[in-house]
């Protein structure tokens, strides 16, 4: 990877860190965190489904199970809330190695292996909603130790800046990839896995490492979102909401690129907020919103709002 592929990753983040020096208001800083923490779900979303093609419906198995990891291991078992992050996205990784070699060794790809992610997503969330380990329907809440040591920090900035790290190393591991032998046979899967076969790829190592990545870095956004809110049920961590914005942000923004998902995550809530502040907060507004935004970029190709900018620009 040369110097050149960094400075735009180097840039974002850069001028990104700025912004709680400008935006000092509690609520602004939680929709930055949180815009961010739907970034990072994104981008891993969009190294199996951008770059490898196999879309997934069901990235709320990852981004839950590194969710209720991390929480369980501090209040079960008064692990350091460092080693229980950092185990949280290992079991999101082990979750969807095992998921992808289910899958894969069976053949399952396009509508079949969307509709298995979303199958084991919702029995997560069923066996996570009657476990006594999760807190049952109840949830699990974080005891609130406000101290660097415990992952608890008094300034929201600091959140802020965590998040944008996490952000800007996602988007670093995924211009690697892009540079790289893995990522060169990811994008010839997706393209022609039979072609790619018949070239010596081994399709299933590659589609294997792919949603293992893919699964590290979205559970790195669940464990970061239960160390930052301090309270996880079924619902929140294995929800559909996770899985569609999962989706949602890399196709809006464009898939298969480095920054469409982060592109795609802060125009969705962007435009989320905007249009909660002109109409008020009227229950699934902000779905109607990211239902128009799909259709947009699905009926009017180059099917991303990059693209979509460019050709305009172009016609006039």
């Amino acid at each position: 990877m040369s110097p050149r592929d960094l400075v735009p990753i180097l840039v974002f983040a850069a001028l990104a860190a700025l912004v709680p020096v400008f935006v000092t208001a509690n609520t602004w800083l939680n929709f930055a965190v949180f815009t961010l923490i739907i970034c990072l779900a994104a981008q891993g979303w969009n190294i199996l489904g951008g770059y490898g093609g196999q879309y997934s419906f069901g990235h709320a198995a990852f981004f839950g199970t590194a969710a209720y990891a991390t929480a369980i291991l501090q209040v079960r078992y008064g692990v350091n809330p460092y080693i229980g992050f950092a185990a949280g996205i290992a079991a999101a990784a082990v979750v969807g190695w095992i998921i992808g070699a289910l899958s894969f060794r069976s053949g399952l790809r396009g509508s079949y292996f969307a509709l298995v992610t979303l199958a084991f997503a919702e029995v997560f969330r069923v066996l996570a909603n009657a476990s006594e380990m999760t807190g049952g329907a109840a949830g699990i809440l974080i005891r609130l130790d406000v101290r660097p040591e415990n992952f608890q920090f008094a300034s929201r900035a600091t959140f802020y800046w965590i998040a944008l790290a996490l952000v800007a190393f996602a988007l670093l591991l995924t211009r690697a990839l892009e540079r790289s032998r893995l990522g060169a046979q990811l994008v010839a899967v997706r393209e022609n896995e039979a072609a790619a076969r018949a070239l010596g790829v081994d399709a299933l190592r590659v589609k294997l490492s792919a949603i293992a990545l893919s699964a590290a870095i979205t559970g790195a956004a669940g464990a970061l979102y239960a160390q930052y809110f301090l309270y996880l049920d079924s619902n929140i961590a294995y929800g559909t909401w996770i899985s569609v914005e999962a989706l949602l942000a890399p196709i809006i923004g464009g898939a298969g690129t480095v920054f469409g998902p982060v592109f795609g995550g802060i125009v969705l809530h962007g435009l989320s907020e905007f249009t909660k502040s002109l109409v008020g907060r009227i229950p699934g507004v902000d779905l109607v919103i990211f239902g128009i935004l799909l259709i947009l970029v699905v009926r009017f190709p180059p099917r991303e709002i990059p693209g979509l900018i460019r050709m305009w620009r172009g016609r006039r």
